[in-house]
């Protein structure tokens, strides 16, 4: 089964976790009227999901409970981006932090959908 800790630097359930920190962080400071707690809600949720999600696929049972964990951090990796994305365009925020949180989720979604890609591959050409 493969694992997601790695010992050759940033593993992908440390940044996933540091992920979730940082959107945390972000909701604090959102305004304090309805769009900003609703949506500050929605993208706490979804944000530090992502980071629950992959330990729990670090710690699959089999390779389809890994693939399955994996696609549900997936699903909210890319809620998270229409939130952090809803935050930038509405004013919610303005903050670089946004941009750069916007730049590390659309890295995220790409090293998932590899992950999950080749997991699948590799399970199908046994």
């Amino acid at each position: 089964m493969r694992r997601l800790h790695s010992t050759k630097g940033p593993d992908l359930c440390e940044r996933t976790f540091k992920f979730g920190v940082r959107v945390t962080k972000l909701v604090r400071r959102l305004p304090r009227d309805v769009a900003g707690y609703e949506i500050g809600r929605q993208v706490l949720r979804s944000g530090t999901s992502v980071g629950a999600n992959t330990e729990e696929a670090d710690a699959a049972e089999s390779t389809d409970d890994f693939l399955h964990k994996l696609k549900i951090a997936l699903k909210e990796a890319q809620e998270t981006r229409f939130w952090l994305r809803n935050i930038r365009e509405s004013e919610l925020l303005f903050d670089k932090e946004v941009d750069s949180l916007l730049q590390e989720i659309n890295e995220l979604i790409k090293i998932l959908n590899t992950i999950i890609t080749n997991t699948t591959r590799s399970k199908f050409a046994k």
